[in-house]
């Protein structure tokens, strides 16, 4: 599928609402945020504080909007921030942001608070889509004013903690459908060609080309080796159209692009990138390498408190 024979608009023309109203029609529910997610949520409970920061009034749904935070919140100790589902078809970072909390949470107790928003856009989430109703993306959305009540939600929930974060992993997916279905919906929806790229085969990070920080980003890599592989660069020297600056890691300008991983003020931010479609790859293997990042993300930012 390409811009061109994307079967909403016309080709070389910008959506207006008509062409979103046709495009937010033709989208299902597929899974079930109350199942999936509020339900885990709910188990967790009992060993940490969970927040309503908001909610998603989609007619005819509510989506509450749920954090989970340590027990013992001190403020004197830094903070970590974790989240998932900004992109709600990118599976792994749900359920990875879940799993660490389930997992690994309560062995950070009293050397760092957590934050964990695991699942920003639930409404994405049920209809395994990129796109929030009114065909905005929530991952280019992340600045003053957003059009995106994902966005804006995240972001008033994170604003009064600025300054105190030391490190935020935000938990991706690259997967076929990028290709097949978001990047010609894309082009279609802002009347530009569409110019096919290429998935890559394996997990990759992006850094911050505005606070680069290498010796992180090759932490985190190292850990997650061990669970899945490594996309390795293309024939260009690139993935996803980046240049590759050490194994596995790309740049961009996270605040500039209005990116999740830019809300914090952390010194250490990355945004992973699991790539579910592998046939190398199961997707507890996706589960696992999520929490394998954010806990060598919060250990390296930890050691460097120190």
């Amino acid at each position: 599928m390409t811009s061109e024979t994307y079967p909403i608009g016309t080709h070389g023309q910008p959506w207006g609402p008509a062409e979103v109203a046709v495009w937010q029609a033709r989208q299902s529910r597929k899974r079930s945020y109350a199942a999936d997610v509020l339900t885990v949520i709910d188990r967790l409970r009992g060993r940490f504080d969970v927040v309503e920061y908001g909610h998603l009034d989609y007619a005819p749904d509510r989506y509450p909007l749920f954090a989970i935070r340590s027990r013992n919140w001190n403020d004197a100790l830094p903070t970590a921030l974790i989240t998932g589902g900004v992109h709600g078809y990118e599976t792994s970072g749900v359920h990875g942001a879940l799993q660490f909390v389930d997992l690994h949470a309560a062995s950070y107790a009293g050397r760092v608070n957590l934050l964990v928003a695991p699942c920003v856009s639930p409404w994405a989430y049920e209809r395994i889509h990129r796109w929030n109703p009114q065909a905005l993306d929530p991952n280019r959305s992340f600045r003053d004013n957003s059009p995106a009540l994902e966005s804006a939600a995240l972001m008033k929930l994170v604003a009064p903690l600025r300054g105190r974060f030391v490190v935020h992993v935000d938990l991706h997916e690259t997967t076929d459908s990028d290709e097949s279905e978001f990047r010609p919906a894309l082009a279609a929806r802002d009347g530009k060609p569409y110019e096919p790229g290429e998935i890559p085969d394996g997990f990759y990070l992006v850094d911050d080309s505005e606070n680069p920080q290498p010796e992180f980003q090759q932490a985190v890599i190292a850990a997650v080796a061990k669970i899945t592989h490594i996309a390795p660069a293309d024939a260009k020297g690139e993935i996803i159209g980046s240049t590759v600056v050490s194994p596995g890691v790309i740049r961009y300008a996270f605040k500039r692009l209005g990116l999740c991983a830019s809300i914090s003020g952390a010194p250490y931010t990355t945004t992973t990138e699991v790539y579910p479609d592998s046939p190398r790859a199961t997707a507890e293997q996706c589960n696992a390498a999520q929490v394998a990042a954010v806990c060598a993300a919060i250990d390296y930012a930890l050691a460097r408190k120190q």
